[in-house]
């Protein structure tokens, strides 16, 4: 008997052919890489846009936190103002800073959304936001804790709590600092986010 052979035809693609497809898989990663990038980009830009807003709410509510006590006379007046005190004025400096560089801060994250896998932008964007997120911090919780001190006094100190008398001034000082601290979370999550788009570049 002879031996019969079997032999099967494996129809395999050309290296060429397997060459043409290669580009396509790539291109489809990129995009998808791209429209999640642009998703970050347009959250990054909303939140700066918020962050805008809760800085200048706090530099504008505690510049024109003033109240004066109404007395008989007008040789009799007891007034506070945010001027009366160094840290008041410290945080209405620093807040306007913070919302000045907020909106210099949008143009470059708008090209952040034109060109989504651009680095050179979003490092740029992370460092600097990492520098003002320190001052905002820090006339946050300095106005904190004067605030603090207005609602409750020190006894150790003898320092008498102002706000039984200034119930407008103090209330508006505390509604800044609240205002400071969104503005602090606004901040902490837009250097998260430029994190993430950095890391999955």
């Amino acid at each position: 008997m002879k031996n019969e052979s079997t032999t099967i035809d494996v129809h395999g693609e050309s290296s060429s052919a397997m060459k043409g497809k290669a580009p396509l898989i790539g291109l489809a990663t990129s995009a998808g890489s791209g429209g999640y990038k642009r998703g970050l980009t347009i959250f990054d830009f909303l939140l700066r846009l918020a962050a805008i807003i809760a800085s200048a709410v706090a530099a504008a509510t505690m510049f024109t936190s003033d109240e004066t006590l109404p007395f008989f006379t007008q040789f009799l007046q007891f007034e506070a103002g945010y001027d009366d005190l160094p840290t008041f004025q410290f945080f209405v400096i620093a807040m306007s800073m913070v919302a000045g560089y907020l909106v210099l801060s949008l143009p470059f994250s708008v090209v952040t959304i034109v060109r989504p896998l651009a680095t050179a932008p979003r490092l740029l964007l992370l460092v600097l936001d990492t520098a003002v997120l320190v001052l905002n911090s820090a006339a946050a919780s300095s106005a904190a804790a004067i605030s603090y001190l207005a609602h409750s006094g020190n006894q150790n100190t003898n320092w008498l709590p102002i706000c039984q008398q200034f119930g407008d001034f103090c209330q508006k000082t505390s509604g800044a600092v609240v205002s400071s601290f969104i503005s602090v979370v606004f901040f902490t999550i837009l250097i998260v986010l430029s994190g993430v788009a950095l890391k999955r570049h």
